[in-house]
């Protein structure tokens, strides 16, 4: 069932009220009993997050596939190729100015 804020006019009375959606809306001041109750806007429910957090394999990726879970997994390591000390070729120098 919902909540819903009530705010009386007269004496500025503001409440919360449980009610089912079927009801109709409260009209009489529980504090200063007079009929001047009206019905404010709410903001609804707030979002509450629980867990770790999220993970990049919860969305969807760009192209429009799946997530990258079911994508096949690239090598855990990969061997960066640098040139050897001993290269027969010494990199050519510029000169500067």
């Amino acid at each position: 069932m919902p909540t819903y804020d009530y705010k009386c006019t007269h004496c500025g009375h503001i409440f919360e009220e449980l009610q089912s959606i079927k009801e109709t809306a409260l009209t009489l001041c529980p504090k200063c009993g007079k009929e001047t109750l009206i019905r404010l806007i709410g903001g609804g429910g707030g979002v509450i997050f629980k867990g770790s957090g999220f993970y990049l394999t919860d969305y969807k990726g760009a192209s429009g596939k799946g997530s990258s879970a079911s994508s096949p997994s690239a090598p855990a390591s990969k061997k960066e190729t640098k040139p050897s000390p001993d290269s027969s070729s010494p990199a050519p120098s510029t000169p500067k100015g």
